[in-house]
């Protein structure tokens, strides 16, 4: 394949995975908006608590009155998530150096890999401990199996890139 097409197709799937680490950030800002979003979608929009719901409507109920509380009594907590979601936009900043320059990247590629891997521990241990619900610890870890697939392909192409340099 012409180094030209590896480039491209690099480029493209970390700009993809860039986009989807800065979108997954933003969504960490209006939590509250988005839970009640998420309880009218399961018609559950006018419930006060999650008394008399079961499964995910249970859990999005729960969360939701959890960050109503919060937030009435404690609105500086919010501030954590804003962090949270100010850190993804930041990590997603040490891909534009891979993305200008491929071949000058692997650390960084490499780093995403190895933070991707540790959502897996880290979702199923720290979600047991605070009781976060398994289907839920599930869903946490496709986030890392999802940024890891990506990053993977990104890092055999880069070495098909460096091949067919070795070619010339």
């Amino acid at each position: 394949m012409k180094t030209g097409t590896l480039e491209f197709r690099f480029r493209a799937v970390l700009a993809l995975f860039i986009v989807a680490l800065v979108l997954s950030g933003i969504t960490a800002f209006p939590l509250l908006t988005e839970l009640q979003l998420l309880a009218s979608w399961f018609g559950a929009s006018a419930a006060t608590g999650p008394e008399g719901s079961s499964g995910l409507t249970f859990w999005i109920l729960t969360v939701k009155q959890g960050l109503e509380e919060t937030y009435a009594r404690f609105p500086w907590m919010a501030y954590g998530t804003d962090w949270l979601a100010f850190s993804h936009i930041v990590i997603a900043l040490f891909f534009i150096g891979p993305l200008v320059n491929p071949r000058s990247g692997r650390s960084a590629l490499y780093a995403g890999v190895a933070a991707c891997v540790g959502v897996i521990p880290l979702a199923l241990i720290c979600g047991a401990i605070r009781g976060i619900p398994f289907y839920w610890r599930l869903i946490d870890c496709s986030f890392g199996v999802f940024g890891l697939l990506p990053l993977l392909y990104c890092l055999r192409l880069l070495r098909q890139m460096e091949q067919a340099d070795l070619r010339r």
